[in-house]
């Protein structure tokens, strides 16, 4: 049920005349009684539905249609002179481009616009531009206002024929401005306005918000088959009509003689659109589009749009019951009645929000702000920061002499929540930055040229009068005035996010890290020139913070002070990572160890190197120094043991580089590291999972591992012992290989035959439990023997009487 809002009907109150006289003549209504017909000199005053009530509002949707031109009456009173009916029609001129128009479409529809929908943003812009050329020159000369009405842009549709009618207040055009502007190819009357106004010393005001009027007229070829457009200009008597038709090479411009047709001022482009571009015509797209990309256009928008409102009328009562009703007259009788709504039409105004970017910020409330965020961005949730800032800056441009000035207005957020599918940071092309060009919508398909790819998750607004309406992807992609853009707003954005860590709930950092982390990660990797503004920003589980993850900052306020590096694993889990080998000696002096647990902590942290003056060691790399070396000892060490090092990497062969004695070790007998210089066992893993079966490249990056042991423990010990005495024993050599395949396992490699692994390790177990728990057969063998003669002694054996038998006889 539609009803209509407060604001519209004291709007119709206050100011009827004037939306009677700017209605549609819809063909159900009749001119002003006051008028006589068949006057040849007439005031001609046209009503909307709900002013005249002479109209069926159902019926008049029905029957609006203009077929023979298109003229939707006039916007304001108008008081034609007597026309001739008799005198000749003033002539039709024929004028030739003075281009190809074939390019000239080409140019537009391949070229300069790749979404047909952009040619209403384009009009509008240019009736915007006619009205601040106008507002522009009336501080000194006033009279220019005088009669025209106020300054606004109306539009108006017929979806039946597919005719769309924009009509400004603005500036209009003479005679001559027509075949300067409208005839000539890429041609822009206010170009050379504006370019007048820097000529002269003495021109002032705010001359930046005037735009071109020249390749974006032609826009509306884009969906439009025949282009009419009727001007009047101020400075002029007379009333022009410009024509052109797609795919035509001439134009005409004749005098417009229609009293009805006269405008005070301004311009009227009317489109006969495509067959396939009809859709364009509906009032509730025009409306749609109005909103999505001239929303924040400075001067009014009307829409003309159907509206309603409810009203109780008398319902006829049932003869039966009014029969009953007359018997009983002790019942008060109660008239019947229902609820309907009457429809009509009416000018709406569409761009009601002024730009929140244009206000002062300390103006705008928080409140405003994430009111403008959920509903430019459809979220439903506030965002967890904000920043709105203005641009103002003098810059260097390389190559050139002289220094330009670039100014844009933003206001960007920190979504609460990744969006569903977190794919963003795969995808650059989010749609979260919408670019406005002096208050218009242009685009918000970016592929990188505003934001980086890790920084897809900031939602914005950026409003530049510095670049073109019709900005093309190439223009973003070479324009300084970009490059510029983007610089500004990726520090603005860092701060943000800085200030989202500093804060007091902690939980906030907390919410965004866990959404957008590895978003920074990605930055580290594709983004050099910000590794100081990314570092601060990353967080990591510890050996000393298992649950809770820490900044790079926090980890160097807790370095020992003779601590120098700043130190790392990678494993697959915190659990992993706390339980390596590599980690017991560092645990031992309280050295602080990160935990990097997500696929692309190494990959960051390599690409980092070093952070306030700390480069970053990985604790699984070869050459490890922990500051506290002996090298007496160490000589020692090497004299006792460099045999059994030989010996063992004569039994292991390739599968290690060398054989060193490890200073990382206190309870493990040994360990299996990377080359300085080579993959580490979590990124080798890492590497396999992605190379789909293609190892060429795994053998060349893997580079080489060596085989620490620890001195200190008893099996290192006994396989010392037994490469001085037997060398060559069996069990040693078994000993060996076991070793290194648990070392492989506990050091985050993987086995490259698992099951005979798995062989070794159940022939040292039978060897280890073999008689534990058992008893030798000999033993058991002799505790039945002893259980049977027992068994036997205590049954009771029958003597069996065996009679004597003499000698020599036979039985």
């Amino acid at each position: 049920m539609h009803r209509i809002s407060r604001r519209s009907v004291s709007t119709i109150l206050r100011h009827g005349s004037r939306y009677r006289n700017t209605a549609a003549p819809i063909s159900c209504c009749s001119p002003h009684p006051g008028s006589v017909v068949g006057e040849t000199d007439t005031k001609v005053r046209w009503h909307s539905v709900l002013a005249s009530g002479k109209c069926n509002p159902v019926k008049s949707t029905t029957q609006f249609t203009l077929k023979n031109g298109l003229y939707f009456g006039n916007r304001y009173e108008s008081t034609a002179a007597a026309s001739d009916t008799s005198s000749a029609t003033p002539p039709v001129e024929k004028y030739e481009y003075q281009a190809e128009v074939s390019r000239l479409m080409d140019l537009i529809v391949n070229s300069l616009y790749s979404n047909k929908e952009v040619f209403l943003r384009e009009l509008i812009s240019n009736a915007s531009d006619a009205l601040d050329k106008l507002r522009f020159l009336s501080v000194t000369d006033p009279e220019l206002l005088k009669g025209g009405g106020d300054l606004d842009i109306r539009i108006q549709s017929d979806k039946d024929n597919g005719i769309i009618n924009i009509t400004d207040s603005g500036i209009g055009m003479t005679r001559e401005e027509l075949v300067d502007c409208l005839g000539t190819i890429a041609q822009s009357g206010t170009s050379k306005f504006l370019k007048a106004l820097k000529d002269s010393k003495d021109a002032g005001g705010d001359n930046n918000l005037i735009g071109q009027f020249g390749v974006g007229f032609y826009s509306a070829f884009l969906v439009a088959d025949r282009v009419v457009v009727s001007t009047k200009s101020p400075k002029s008597d007379k009333q022009y009509i410009w024509q052109g038709e797609a795919n035509a090479s001439s134009y005409t411009i004749q005098e417009e003689t229609d009293p009805e047709k006269i405008l005070p001022r301004g311009t009227r482009l009317t489109l006969y659109l495509k067959r396939d571009d009809k859709g364009f015509a509906h009032p509730e797209r025009i409306q749609k589009l109005v909103k999505n990309y001239s929303q924040f256009v400075s001067f009014p928008i009307y829409t003309w749009q159907e509206k309603g409102y409810t009203k109780e009328v008398e319902v006829d009562e049932d003869p039966a019951e009014s029969k009953k009703d007359e018997q009983d007259d002790k019942t008060e009788k109660k008239k019947k009645t229902k609820t309907v709504v009457e429809k009509y039409w009416d000018w709406d105004l569409t761009n009601e929000t002024q730009p929140i970017w244009l206000r002062n910020p300390k103006e705008v409330t928080t409140e405003d702000y994430n009111e403008f965020y959920k509903k430019t961005f459809n979220e439903y949730l506030d965002p967890l920061a904000s920043s709105h800032f203005t641009n103002r800056g003098t810059y260097d441009f390389p190559l050139v002499i002289t220094k330009g000035e670039v100014e844009f207005r933003s206001i960007l957020y920190v979504p609460a929540v990744a969006p569903m599918g977190k794919d963003d940071m795969i995808n650059p092309k989010t749609k979260n930055i919408r670019l406005h060009v002096k208050r218009v919508f242009i685009s918000d398909d970016f592929d990188g040229e505003l934001f980086p790819r890790y920084l897809s998750f900031v939602k914005g607004v950026v409003d530049s009068n510095d670049l073109p309406l019709n900005v093309s992807r190439e223009i973003l992609q070479e324009s300084r005035i970009v490059r510029i853009m983007r610089k500004r707003l990726v520090r603005k954005a860092f701060d943000m996010i800085l200030g989202i860590s500093m804060s007091e709930n902690r939980e906030d950092y907390e919410k965004f890290w866990e959404n957008f982390g590895k978003h920074l990660k990605l930055g580290c990797i594709e983004d050099r020139e910000n590794h100081k503004r990314l570092a601060p920003l990353l967080r990591f589980f510890s050996s000393q913070s298992e649950d809770v993850m820490i900044s790079l900052d926090e980890y160097v306020e807790n370095m020992k002070p003779e601590q120098k590096d700043i130190y790392y694993i990678a494993a697959d889990s915190v659990t992993s990572a706390s339980n390596t080998p590599f980690l017991e000696r560092l645990l031992q002096k309280e050295l602080e160890v990160l935990y990097l647990v997500d696929p692309i902590d190494e990959v960051a942290i390599t690409n980092l190197k070093s952070y306030k003056d700390k480069n970053f060691i990985d604790i699984s790399k070869e050459d490890l120094d922990l500051g506290d070396k002996n090298e007496e000892k160490e000589k020692e060490i090497k004299q006792e043991y460099g045999q059994t090092c030989d010996w063992i990497k004569k039994r292991l062969g390739d599968k290690v580089a060398s054989v060193q004695i490890s200073n990382r070790l206190s309870t493990s007998p040994c360990v299996l590291v990377s080359g300085k210089f080579g993959w580490s066992a979590n990124m080798e893993r890492l590497m396999k999972a992605q190379t789909v079966g293609d190892t060429s490249s795994l053998e060349y990056m893997r580079g080489r591992r060596v085989f620490e042991i620890n001195p200190e423990h008893p099996i290192i010990k006994n396989l010392n012992a037994a490469s001085r005495i037997n060398p060559d024993d069996a069990d040693a050599m078994r000993a060996i290989d076991l070793l290194y395949d648990a070392a492989l396992v506990s050091s985050g490699f993987t086995p490259e035959n698992p099951a005979e692994l798995g062989g070794k390790i159940y022939e040292m177990m039978g060897l280890a439990l073999s008689g534990k728990w058992s008893t030798p057969v000999a033993e058991v063998q002799d505790v039945q023997y002893q259980g049977t003669q027992q068994h036997n002694n205590d049954v009771p054996v029958e003597a069996e009487v065996v009679e004597p038998v003499e000698a020599g006889s036979q039985k």
